[in-house]
């Protein structure tokens, strides 16, 4: 959801707004905010491997979008008046979106939350820095190609096949994420594309939910469990990292992006009990270096270049 938090916002703004509704953030200092963001991400991501004994993947997904894409709607307000180009790019933002994410779930059922992160996570970054001619910047992408290898069983760890698939299917889903989300934040400002595109990617993944969850996903307890992780892993994350962003610079939040992976193994670790094999935190480590080392290697160059973060949005979730 970064690239869509990139520009200012006015505090009438739908965005301010569910902020405000949400407490008051600038009270909280803007690292902190951040930390608080991706925590809650992981944590609703742990909530929702509660949900399998219920439900699917695709039933998680559903409710996970489903309620999300109402909150935001509700919010956000956005008309329905589009141009060709503007429904275009909210449309594959909204199968990005979907993929990610069921892709994601699917991935949980078989594989570590940390490694699901990980992995997706060395979507978007390789992509930020395949067109890159810098020697640095090649090196941080072998940096981060090595960890994905140590994660996927270079090591000596074992993982399930079919997992690293679905993994390699959320990095896909995550990179195309990110290039849409800027797209379409150019086209739709503020919060209205992110709801219109997620309204999109919870209409996409019904049949799935349909389909794997049937009447389960009626269950009292299993929507009130859908709507903690809509509100933990999109809605609450999404909020504070707004609220952050529009007090620190690009560079620092992306920064702090960076540690992700490493809270993503450490919510794995303390509420799921997934100790992670030496190989793979390694991998884990190695990723959460590249992410650092090439945002800090930017951050030290030319001043056009440490504007670029700000003017083209942070790489999104």
């Amino acid at each position: 959801m970064y690239a869509l938090a990139s520009r200012p916002l006015p505090a009438g703004h739908p965005a301010a707004r569910l902020t405000v509704a949400l407490g008051r953030p600038r009270a909280v200092p803007p690292p902190l905010l951040m930390l608080l963001g991706m925590l809650s991400t992981q944590v609703g991501a742990a909530v929702a491997k509660q949900l399998f004994g219920s439900t699917s993947a695709g039933g998680t997904t559903t409710l996970r979008l489903g309620f999300a894409a109402l909150i935001l709607l509700l919010v956000a307000r956005p008309g329905l008046r589009l141009g060709w180009r503007a429904a275009g790019l909210v449309g594959a933002f909204g199968l990005s979106l979907a993929l990610m994410n069921l892709s994601f779930y699917a991935a949980l059922q078989r594989v570590p939350l940390g490694v699901a992160v990980t992995i997706g996570f060395a979507g978007p970054l390789l992509v930020s820095l395949a067109g890159s001619r810098r020697a640095a910047d090649v090196a941080w992408a072998a940096l981060a190609g090595g960890g994905v290898l140590l994660i996927s069983g270079l090591g000596g760890a074992g993982l399930d096949g079919v997992g690293l698939l679905l993994c390699a299917a959320v990095a896909v889903g995550w990179a195309g994420y990110v290039l849409l989300g800027k797209a379409v934040s150019a086209q739709v400002p503020g919060s209205r594309g992110l709801a219109l595109g997620m309204a999109v990617a919870a209409l996409a993944v019904l049949p799935f939910g349909v389909a794997d969850g049937g009447a389960a996903l009626l269950d009292p307890w299993t929507l009130a469990l859908g709507v903690a992780v809509a509100l933990l892993s999109s809605v609450l994350p999404y909020s504070a990292e707004l609220a952050a962003l529009r007090r620190m610079p690009a560079r620092v939040f992306a920064v702090l992006l960076s540690l992700e992976p490493a809270i993503g193994a450490l919510v794995g670790l303390v509420l799921l009990g997934e100790l992670l094999a030496w190989s793979q935190a390694l991998g884990v480590a190695c990723v959460v270096g590249a992410a650092l080392g090439a945002t800090l290697v930017r951050g030290s160059s030319t001043p056009e270049e440490r504007d670029a973060p700000r003017r083209n949005g942070p790489r999104a979730r």
